[in-house]
């Protein structure tokens, strides 16, 4: 699972590493912590523009929810979509072999659990650069987009972290982005990036304040990134 993400960087830094313009560059807000339960903004290059960095609704609306977009969200949690299930699934199935996407970020989110307490941890590059999920999306008209982010089982780093679900988010391999946004990707294709194109670059990870978890704390800040160092957590590592 991935339900909380960063994304710190100017608008020109993702130009330059993913080589598309930021569209609406007045609006592109950056953010230490981004709770996907809010449904706010993620940025995606589409399949459909490769050229541009869109604002995409967090929380993904089929077909089928587009007639009433907010009630669909009450009703499902489409913050994540499962690999194993997207070509089956009637949810996610509409979007996987034509509208991928690369979502945007510079870290992520994850529980641990210990003694029946949550942890967060914050989990990013050790060089703290921007890197790219394996995304699908929606248009829900011709300005407004909704997206997910796909998951996969857990490597052996994460089945630490997420130590329950032992889920991991689809951090693609640099070398693997443009064949994920590829309209020449056939299906079989797809699983076969879906199983192996997570990244091969080393991931940081480390516990941050559990002040995340708490109503009506502002987190969009250094508090979501800066490291915890709880005791009982000490002989964990």
């Amino acid at each position: 699972m991935c339900f909380s993400t960063s994304l710190r960087k100017k608008p020109e830094e993702l130009e330059k590493r993913f080589g598309a313009e930021v569209q609406d560059q007045i609006e592109f807000t950056p953010y230490h912590h981004l709770n996907g339960f809010t449904h706010g903004n993620l940025y995606i290059i589409p399949m459909d523009s490769p050229d541009e960095i869109l604002p995409a609704m967090w929380g993904y609306v089929p077909p089928f929810g587009m007639d009433d977009p907010d009630g669909f969200l009450k009703q499902y949690n489409t913050l994540n979509a499962r690999s194993e299930t997207v070509f089956t699934s009637n949810t996610f199935k509409h979007s996987i072999h034509d509208k991928r996407c690369l979502i945007i970020a510079d870290g992520l989110f994850e529980p641990h659990f210990h003694n029946n307490i949550s942890y967060p941890y914050f989990c990013h590059y050790f060089d703290d650069a921007l890197f790219a999920f394996a995304g699908i999306y929606s248009e829900l008209d011709e300005d407004l987009y909704s997206c997910t982010i796909l998951t996969m089982p857990a490597n052996e780093q994460f089945e630490f972290i997420h130590n329950q679900k032992k889920r991991q988010p689809l951090v693609l391999d640099e070398h693997w982005e443009n064949d994920w946004l590829s309209p020449d990707l056939h299906e079989l294709g797809i699983k076969e990036l879906m199983k192996v194109g997570f990244t091969t670059k080393e991931i940081e990870a480390y516990p941050v304040s559990r002040d995340l978890y708490k109503r009506g704390i502002d987190t969009n800040n250094s508090i979501a990134i800066d490291r915890v160092d709880y005791p009982e957590l000490q002989t964990l590592f």
